[in-house]
């Protein structure tokens, strides 16, 4: 299996930063994903939301990357939330128990317009 890099972009909205992730979140995908953190709570949003829409894969470092997210959003009293995620990797989070702490939902839309993302 060849390895696809990793890349997430930050996008600011006046309430919510948004990490768009792209390709496999593996342990290479360490150092970027956390430069986006950085980045997305700068601002000191309300919210961060991960966007998955374009992940190929995920092992299980990856998941271990996203706890250290969470741990690093709680730290700064800043929600976690992910978006559309694949029904494989929803159903990895729910197993993983991800879903109780970090809400998931179907796309972007429904996640901005969720109870967790209002004030």
């Amino acid at each position: 299996m060849a390895i696809t890099s990793f890349e997430a972009h930050v996008r600011h909205l006046p309430r919510a930063a948004i990490v768009d992730l792209q390709g496999e979140v593996n342990i290479l995908a360490e150092s970027v994903l956390n430069t986006a953190f950085d980045e997305a709570a700068s601002l000191q949003p309300e919210l961060i939301l991960l966007n998955f829409r374009q992940v190929e894969y995920i092992n299980s470092t990856g998941i271990a990357l996203i706890v250290g997210l969470l741990k690093r959003a709680r730290k700064i009293n800043c929600p976690l939330l992910a978006c559309s995620l694949s029904e494989h990797y929803v159903e990895i989070f729910r197993i993983s128990r991800l879903t109780d702490y970090i809400p998931v939902f179907p796309d972007e839309e429904n996640a901005l317009s969720s109870s967790h993302a209002t004030p």
